[in-house]
């Protein structure tokens, strides 16, 4: 049983990345959907923070990466105000979880999500969604540098393909990043 308070990090489960025929569907990320929703809902069940994070980009572009401008000026994506910037609807937000909207791939990159986190006494984070070696790494990277334990539940992120995610799962394994699975999950938060 863990003693640190923990948090749940879902990243950019929206419909743009999601969805089939979405203009960026993420082959790996319908079927990760039901083992996210179970993490979510023991995290709901224990009452611990939930915080969805989803990026958001205006609607002409202009907080876009720049290695992206081009991809997004001929398929906008997570456009503000969108079905495709909303998050799938098995992961729906309730009262009481939280929301960080995001430009970069960093959850922690220009957020308030380190202040929450502080705020709500959490020291270590759990990661689900997606991408593995994109919004994945860097926020499981931030998260390490902020000094939290941060725990990748790897049968709840995915990427292109699994040769992508296990590399980049051996990758943050590497400098300290918990590898566990969603069956464990409810072991590791105790009660």
């Amino acid at each position: 049983m863990t003693t640190r308070r923990p948090a749940l990090l879902i990243i950019d489960m929206q419909n743009d990345f999601v969805r089939e025929g979405a203009p960026l569907q993420m082959p790996g990320a319908p079927p990760i959907i039901r083992n996210v929703a179970a993490v979510l809902d023991l995290f709901r069940r224990r009452n611990l923070p939930v915080i969805h994070i989803v990026r958001v980009h205006r609607r002409d572009g202009s907080d876009v990466e720049i290695f992206r401008q081009d991809l997004f000026a001929g398929t906008p994506f997570a456009v503000d105000g969108s079905q495709g910037a909303e998050i799938i609807r098995e992961l729906t937000p309730i009262a009481g979880e939280y929301l960080i909207r995001k430009t970069r791939m960093s959850a922690f990159l220009f957020t308030d999500l380190d202040l929450l986190l502080r705020s709500r006494g959490v020291e270590e984070v759990f990661i689900t969604g997606i991408q593995t070696p994109n919004c994945i790494r860097t926020t499981a990277f931030d998260a390490m540098a902020y000094n939290y334990r941060t725990l990748l539940i790897e049968d709840a992120v995915a990427a292109q393909n699994q040769e992508i995610h296990q590399a980049n799962c051996r990758d943050m394994a590497a400098i300290g990043i918990g590898m566990v699975r969603t069956a464990t999950i409810r072991d590791l938060l105790g009660g």
